[in-house]
């Protein structure tokens, strides 16, 4: 009986040092982004808030700051990171990136150079992105009913 107790106990350490995952969305009503509906993951980690959580974005898409597997480059889930932060903070900065992508620290270099080149160019390769639309061979998820 004692062994079966440590074993609970055990479980319930393991089940307190696992990762918390969840998710949410942001609708973008301005921008260059306007009208597409983005879903985000949150992965939390037994160190937060002393450590940022690790968001992905779920959808494929056209963005300097987003990779083509989803990670996301926002400052404040790196070296910017405090734990005074929290996910509310995170969601603001996630807005703000499709307000203002920034081509100057990149996860997409493509983006980022087709947006720091050719600012009509990479206007219409999100909106063709966001429709679910091919750009230079690459799909991408449709988040768009424009």
């Amino acid at each position: 009986m004692l062994k079966i107790w440590s074993m609970k106990k055990n479980e319930d350490a393991a089940a307190k040092k696992k990762p918390k995952t969840s998710a949410a969305q942001i609708r973008v009503q301005k921008g260059m982004y306007k009208g597409g509906l983005f879903t985000f993951s949150f992965n939390i980690n037994p160190n937060y808030p002393h450590e940022p959580p690790k968001v992905k974005c779920v959808p494929k898409i056209y963005h300097p700051n987003v990779d083509l597997e989803g990670n996301v480059c926002l400052n404040i889930l790196r070296e910017d990171w405090k734990p005074v932060l929290n996910l509310n903070s995170v969601m603001v900065g996630l807005q703000y990136l499709f307000l203002e992508p920034n081509a100057d620290d990149p996860l997409n270099k493509e983006a980022a150079e087709e947006l720091r080149k050719n600012r009509d160019q990479f206007l219409y390769n999100v909106k063709t992105s966001m429709r679910g639309g091919h750009i230079k061979g690459e799909q991408y998820d449709r988040v768009s009913n424009q």
